[in-house]
């Protein structure tokens, strides 16, 4: 079956208020935490409102490597379903979709963490997050063009586009194809030529802190190693955090961002 990625302008006369969440990565404690101190209100273990009327924007890599995928997936599908928010795909959803699809995929960098906590749900569950992760798109335009939001970002000339040049980078971002010491993709700064107009919100590199520069805002602050799961309201460009309880997963590029920071 062919899959039809969602139109990325399906939801430009969108225009919030957001709160938009980095790298999530099966840490749901740290989710319910960062919405009540958002200021939502729980109504169900995965139902989420804010009185507001604010809306989630989720950016991708809901799963691997934390404690909880099926519960984290739960509440955003529990979100879109009730029509308040929006989610992109991350490389890790996608693959996770792949593996849930019968594809020989890897359970690397924490993919057989996901894979075992979704074995002990209902096989009906693992065809709805399959239904549902085919529903994402790769990026989104939102405020009448006015914001931009992918997993690992997207270049100007890329906004609206629909094509596998595209999805790529905005799962993955730019790399070169080679790998560094710790054997993972060497990545290329994008941002620091970005020359858009629309501000672009995205996660996918895990930092310390919150990464802004030439209108491009990096929220995934490695809430699953130890760091803070993060959201930028939007169009308030306030950022709210919480710590992570603890360290999940350890990786070697984290720990020199952290010696370095």
């Amino acid at each position: 079956m062919i899959r039809t990625p969602p139109d990325p302008r399906a939801f430009i006369d969108d225009s919030g208020p957001f709160d938009l969440i980095g790298d999530i990565h099966g840490c749901f404690d740290e989710l319910v935490s960062l919405l009540a101190r958002l200021g939502y209100d729980r109504r169900d273990v995965h139902d989420w409102h804010h009185p507001k009327g604010r809306r989630l924007v989720f950016l991708g890599d809901l799963v691997d490597r934390g404690p909880d995928s099926p519960a984290v997936l739960r509440t955003v599908m529990s979100t879109l379903a009730g029509g308040r928010g929006h989610c992109v795909v991350g490389n890790h959803d996608d693959k996770f979709r792949r593996w849930l699809a019968g594809r020989d995929v890897k359970l690397t960098h924490g993919l057989s963490e996901t894979v075992e906590q979704v074995q002990a749900e209902p096989v009906d569950f693992r065809r709805e997050l399959l239904a549902f992760i085919d529903t994402l798109p790769h990026h989104l335009i939102l405020d009448q063009g006015r914001l931009i939001v992918a997993h690992a970002g997207v270049q100007a000339d890329m906004h609206g586009e629909d094509s596998k040049r595209v999805r790529a980078f905005a799962m993955f971002g730019e790399v070169t194809g080679e790998r560094d010491a710790h054997g993972l993709p060497v990545r290329l700064d994008w941002a620091r030529n970005y020359a858009g107009e629309a501000t672009v919100v995205h996660g996918h590199i895990a930092e310390p802190d919150v990464r802004e520069r030439n209108n491009v805002i990096c929220v995934d602050t490695g809430c699953v190693f130890g760091g803070h799961l993060t959201a930028l309201r939007w169009p308030e460009r306030e950022r709210v955090q919480v710590p992570a309880q603890q360290t999940y997963y350890h990786s070697p590029r984290w720990a020199d961002d952290v010696a370095d920071d």
